[in-house]
């Protein structure tokens, strides 16, 4: 109930607020939120985004959630590649489905893990997870999270600079929710896809 409660809160004008609260310290809070919600997935990301593009501006604020994003990321996978066969981590490999993504993503390496981070919709911090249980090369993995974060983390940019002319332009919020859907649709196809080809090596092997 407190995780639902604490979602509300986190609101595109909410953000903006605390962005400009701490306008005197630069930068810091619009890449601090982007790499917090690696650590606690139920953050909205896109929010953060959004606010970061209309706070600092397209070029800016994209930079500053990329690199929070992306730093985050990295944290996460060094994190889980460092304390992931220890103990108290130990019940996350014994998971089938991480043991699927897992054996997946060791096969396949840099190319299906650039398109899941393409994706908004992408459940990075499973993501993220997987990578560091499994075997892929940490270069792999940060080429990765930079390019496609950084695909990812500018159409939010993009779409949310001028949020404005969202309201003021109907044929531009539907150009924008049209993109969202392919977006979304396009990732859960890629979702459904690696998922089959799981099960199809599984039964091969």
């Amino acid at each position: 109930m407190e995780v639902e409660v604490l979602k509300e809160w986190f609101t595109l004008e909410n953000i903006m607020e605390i962005i400009e609260d701490y306008r005197a310290i630069g930068p810091i809070p619009g890449i601090l939120l982007p790499m917090l919600e690696a650590f606690l997935p139920f953050l909205p990301l896109v929010i953060f985004v959004m606010a970061n593009a209309n706070a600092f501006g397209l070029w800016f604020g994209f930079l500053f959630s990329w690199v929070g994003a992306s730093v985050g990321a990295l944290l996460v996978f060094l994190l889980i590649r460092r304390y992931g066969q220890k103990r108290f981590l130990s019940f996350l490999k014994k998971s089938p489905k991480v043991k699927k993504l897992m054996a997946w993503l060791e096969r396949h390496g840099f190319g299906p893990l650039f398109l899941l981070l393409c994706f908004p919709f992408t459940p990075s911090a499973v993501v993220n997870i997987v990578a560091g249980l499994s075997k892929i090369s940490i270069y792999q993995y940060m080429l990765a999270v930079i390019a496609g974060k950084m695909v990812m983390i500018f159409t939010i940019s993009f779409v949310g600079y001028d949020i404005r002319s969202l309201i003021t332009q109907p044929i531009r919020t539907a150009i924008v929710g049209v993109v969202i859907f392919i977006l979304w649709l396009v990732g859960k196809q890629i979702e459904v896809r690696l998922n089959k080809n799981v099960e199809k090596e599984k039964q091969i092997s």
